[in-house]
């Protein structure tokens, strides 16, 4: 039986992904959490619009 001096893979950067054994996190790529993706946008551009007209509204 193999086994591996690191329990730990640092490049899973989650700790519950980190403890996985190689083979189940095969073919899995980490996704960048830093940058906004188009559906975020429009999510943060919906909810502004959202809340501006229900202000508008309540105070006009």
């Amino acid at each position: 039986m193999r086994r591996t001096l690191v329990l730990t893979d640092e490049a899973a950067r989650h700790p519950f992904r980190a403890s996985l054994p190689p083979h189940v996190r095969q073919g899995v790529v980490p996704v960048s959490s830093n940058r906004w993706r188009l559906g975020d946008l429009k999510d943060v551009a919906a909810m502004y619009s959202a809340s501006f007209v229900a202000a508008a509204v309540y105070f006009g």
